[in-house]
């Protein structure tokens, strides 16, 4: 008697794995974009920080995040993953970058928002 495995075990162990294989990299893109939206939360919190102390000694928020102090992208660049701008009303955004390599892993570009109340929002789901 042969040991061994036939053809059609093989190719039903090959079909499962492939299987496997497809959903867990659907879950790995999904959590390094949600990795990425960490920055951007992280970010939008300092400039929220720094928007409310420019309105104690100002009495208005900026549009300007330079007036702010901060060194956050207003455009896309090669070591952010989003750009950063803010409104008069003290809210900033955070908008995901499509350019230089930066595409996001499953849609396209998305924004998160911070209001001075501490309120986050914005397209995505996290």
């Amino acid at each position: 008697m042969k040991k061994g495995f036939t053809l059609l075990e093989l190719i039903i162990v090959i079909i499962i794995i492939g299987v496997l294989a497809t959903l867990g990299f659907s879950q790995y893109t999904k959590m390094i974009e949600k990795g990425r939206a960490a920055e951007a939360r992280a970010i939008l919190g300092s400039l929220r920080t720094m928007q409310a102390a420019y309105y104690l000694e100002n009495g208005i928020y900026t549009a300007v995040i330079s007036e702010l102090g901060g060194a956050e992208p207003t455009s896309c660049t090669n070591t952010h993953y989003f750009s950063y701008a803010c409104a008069a009303t003290g809210t900033c955004t955070a908008t995901r970058c499509t350019a230089s390599g930066k595409t996001p892993n499953f849609s396209t570009a998305y924004t998160k928002t911070l209001t001075v109340a501490g309120v986050f929002g914005g397209d995505a789901g996290y």
